[in-house]
């Protein structure tokens, strides 16, 4: 009888690297370019009375014969009022032959993961390629794995780090320059971190803009990564008119991505937007022309990255004999 494995975190993180991400979010994207996904919006229920939501995201990569579901939770202050981290997940690969679950395992890690490897292509595909500076508004885990992918496909020399708490900042700038060797110092406020740098990361769960266009200068890629859910933004919308503008996806990123309010207010429309990361990976349209175009990505999370990046885990786990396995129909 074939059997579930089941994977938690502590197994899952030493079988992942980044570099696995970055390919598997990078063929994700591929693959779906080419039409050969199936993969609905994203799903929200909204716990409003906590400050919370879930989120169900199915997808089957019909070339490459993988398919899963992943349930996210976004609930904010977790940290804060239950010891709890803000996204908690778990992800279920499936068999599309017979519908037999392969895999159930923590999808916590896979999320950061994979987001930040989706940051990291972007930065490979449409910073220019002199860049060497990062701005990064947002200190958590998110912003942690921003720059682990975008340290390997970037030649940077310096980073510099903003968020509310000063210790919070200090703490990750301290961690960060001696883990990867380059200086990262702490900002003292949003424009001190994100003025006149080559790349800039926002990660924050705003629902206002936190980066002014006047701070941005010409040839600066932005990956903006904190929008995930209706109303929420962090970038002034000039920029985005600015700018030429990317997404991941446009079902996904019109409705709860950085371009969500803009659009609602009529601000900006589809047209002032260029198209997905993965039509620009497959070269079906152009990125960045010129050493002064101000780029952005804007990243909501696939369930293509999570699917191809949980089942690079599966594939391990099932060679080297990690994880439980459990007879689910028994």
């Amino acid at each position: 009888m074939e059997k579930t494995i089941i994977l938690k975190k502590s197994d899952v993180e030493g079988l992942l690297t980044m570099d696995d991400c970055l390919k598997a979010v990078e063929n994700a994207f591929v693959q779906d370019a080419l039409g050969r996904v199936q993969m609905p919006p994203k799903m929200y229920l909204f716990f409003r009375k906590h400050d919370g939501d879930l989120r169900v995201m199915p997808s089957y990569l019909e070339e490459l014969e993988m398919a899963g579901v992943k349930c996210v939770n976004v609930h904010p202050s977790n940290p804060r009022e239950h010891s709890l981290p803000t996204v908690m997940a778990v992800i279920e690969l499936v068999d599309p032959r017979t519908g037999f679950p392969l895999a159930l395992m923590d999808g916590t890690y896979i999320t950061d993961m994979r987001t930040g490897a989706a940051g990291g292509v972007s930065v490979k595909y449409l910073a220019d390629r002199e860049a060497s500076t990062l701005g990064m508004v947002g200190a958590g885990r998110q912003a942690w794995t921003q720059l682990m992918a975008i340290s390997r496909v970037a030649d940077l020399e310096e980073a510099c780090v903003y968020c509310r708490t000063p210790s919070q900042r200090e703490k990750f700038a301290r961690k960060a320059s001696e883990v990867y060797g380059f200086r990262v110092k702490p900002a003292l406020d949003i424009r001190e971190a994100v003025e006149g740098r080559d790349i800039v990361v926002t990660a924050t769960p705003s629902r206002k803009p936190l980066v002014k266009a006047d701070w941005i200068t010409p040839g600066t890629h932005i990956c903006a990564m904190g929008a995930d859910a209706p109303g929420k933004q962090e970038l002034d919308p000039l920029i985005l008119k600015k700018g030429r503008v990317f997404y991941d996806s446009w079902e996904q990123a019109s409705h709860s991505g950085e371009i969500n309010v803009p659009l609602s207010e009529g601000l900006i429309t589809e047209e002032d937007l260029q198209g997905t990361i993965g039509d620009v990976i497959t070269g079906k349209i152009e990125g960045r022309r010129s050493g002064k175009d101000i780029t952005v990505f804007d990243s909501t999370g696939l369930s293509l990255q999570d699917v191809t990046t949980a089942w690079m885990v599966y594939e391990r786990a099932a060679e080297s004999g990690k994880g439980l396995e459990v007879d689910l129909q028994g």
